[in-house]
């Protein structure tokens, strides 16, 4: 499968059925209803925790054919695996450091700004682009986080509103609080918990990973 192809996950109730590329998943999901299956067969986006509703009538073929023209699954059903980029071997990069492009403007500090800098190995300009790229990851980290969150507590509220301490969990996970949130969920069915570890690990990693000045600064 293609590291870049988009990732589905199908629920029989509370059980995980499938988890993959959309045609895969939703080939399951109708076999595992044309054999009968009395449970809800609910489709998530394995990203965002979308709910995803999909056409099950008629035949294998048709359920897929129409995947094409689904508002939601329509672009990435129909789009291939994108190709390697050809490698054309005109003007090939020459050895050693690239061109960073350096901008020079004028930066106005503190005295004890300038001094703290003046301490700090490789030189003040190397030292504030090392921190304005720490806060350009930070920023990023957390709208990760927030997203990550978001997906979570989307698929929760679809699939397990109706399980013990719903409520609690919910703000166990806003608040970012893992340990908690995990306590919370951890008489609810195995697939839930599951997914629900899936999309929220995602998001403490980056909690856990954040980089702090110290850290950045290592190796001046």
């Amino acid at each position: 499968m293609n590291a870049e192809t988009k990732q589905y996950v199908a629920f029989a109730g509370d059980e995980i059925i499938a988890r993959g590329e959309i045609t895969e998943v939703v080939r399951r999901c109708k076999t595992r209803l044309d054999g009968g299956e009395e449970s809800r067969i609910a489709l998530y986006d394995d990203a965002n925790g979308r709910a995803i509703d999909i056409d099950y009538s008629g035949g294998a073929a048709e359920v897929l054919a129409r995947l094409g023209d689904h508002p939601i699954l329509g672009e990435n059903a129909r789009k291939p695996p994108a190709d390697p980029p050809e490698q054309t071997g005109e003007n090939p990069r020459g050895r050693g450091r690239p061109k960073l492009g350096v901008i020079a403007r004028e930066v106005t500090l503190l005295p004890r700004h300038w001094d703290w800098l003046a301490d700090q190995r490789g030189g003040a300009s190397a030292v504030l682009r090392k921190l304005v790229e720490m806060a350009r990851k930070e920023g990023a980290g957390d709208e990760q986080v927030r997203k990550s969150v978001e997906a979570a507590h989307r698929f929760m509220w679809d699939i397990a509103g109706d399980q013990p301490g719903f409520e609690d969990a919910s703000r166990a996970l806003f608040a970012k609080d893992f340990d908690t949130f995990v306590e919370r969920i951890g008489d609810w069915p195995t697939g839930v918990r599951e997914q629900l570890m899936r999309l929220f690990e995602r998001a403490r990693e980056i909690r856990l990973q954040a980089t702090t000045p110290e850290k950045i600064l290592e190796g001046f």
